[in-house]
């Protein structure tokens, strides 16, 4: 990678470019990255990708596009930018090493990896975004996750600094979690077990960190109170880019990977043993059947999401 000079002015952007090894396709590596298209934290102008962090260095907003030759020109502003720019590889996949996976096993998966040779597991190394984001999105529609990440961010987070192509914040410094009064998460949509798990994990990022940090199984993640193999393969996928993590306990993925591989629906124990030749890149053929394979016909009406909160 690439880093120009630093500019003279704090509201001036640094900029650099990363040449990847072997081609890499931003739009399906960070288009899973954005909760929904009203994220405070992420946002697609064009062909451009904005991403508002929390850096040890303070907020951060970084912009990543991809040039004709294939390099991927990045752009950050504010007093994480430098931070923000040596972790931009990562974020479009540096890191993820797809050598050694066996996409032959079956034909869907292999027609999937070599239409989408571009497709990368991008991680964020945010371990409280991801692991907030992921407690959010516990037994709860879609619309609820997202709303009330957005509500959350908004409210405690930062504004955050560049031309955005609209306002971007960034999440909370791991202070500012701590703070958030008890109201602001029932404001936000949250249930009361959310709220709880979220408040506790707030108490002791540190450990939250080093468990996500941590191999082993289980997953050192599940000891924290509130977590499940849910969460805690959720948290994986978005720090870390976890190419093994199977969310375990998912609503539809079960039932979209049966359907992908088999025709059928499975539920959580056929989708292991589905994925188990692929232990190692269990993730990847997720990623890669949820951009290419078949949707299962929906069945019944979507669920009518609750609002317990006060108007």
């Amino acid at each position: 990678m690439t880093t120009v000079a630093p500019p003279r002015s704090a509201e001036e952007p640094m900029r650099s470019a990363w040449a990847p090894a072997a081609p890499v396709d931003l739009a399906r590596t960070l288009g899973v990255i954005g909760r929904g298209p009203g994220d405070p934290t992420f946002a697609r102008s064009g062909g451009v990708f904005w991403r508002a962090s929390r850096t040890p260095a303070g907020p951060a907003t970084l912009a990543v596009r991809q040039a004709p030759d294939g390099r991927v020109l990045a752009a950050a502003w504010g007093p994480g930018r430098e931070h923000a720019l040596a972790h931009a590889p990562d974020l479009c996949g540096r890191r993820d090493d797809p050598r050694g996976f066996d996409a032959s096993r079956h034909p869907l998966v292999r027609e999937a990896h070599r239409r989408l040779a571009g497709l990368r597991l991008a991680r964020t190394d945010d371990v409280p975004a991801a692991f907030a984001q992921a407690v959010m999105e516990q037994k709860v529609t879609v619309a609820q996750a997202f709303g009330a990440w957005r509500r959350i961010v908004t409210r405690h987070g930062e504004r955050a600094p560049g031309p955005t192509p609209r306002a971007l914040f960034a999440p909370p410094s791991d202070d500012a979690w701590r703070a958030i009064p008890s109201w602001s998460w029932h404001r936000a949509g949250l249930e009361p077990p959310q709220a709880r798990t979220l408040v506790r994990a707030a108490a002791r990022w540190g450990a939250v960190r080093r468990a996500v940090a941590a191999a082993g199984a289980p997953d050192p993640l599940v000891s924290l109170p509130g977590v499940g193999p849910w969460t805690a393969a959720e948290t994986r996928i978005r720090a870390l880019g976890d190419p093994d993590a199977v969310s375990v306990g998912d609503y539809h993925l079960a039932h979209h990977v049966g359907y992908a591989l088999t025709g059928s629906r499975t539920d959580d124990d056929g989708m292991l043993a589905l994925l188990e030749p692929w232990r190692g890149q269990r993730q990847r053929v997720i990623r890669l059947l949820g951009a290419a394979g078949p949707r299962e016909p929906r069945r019944g009406p979507k669920l009518a999401p609750e609002d317990h909160r006060e108007r």
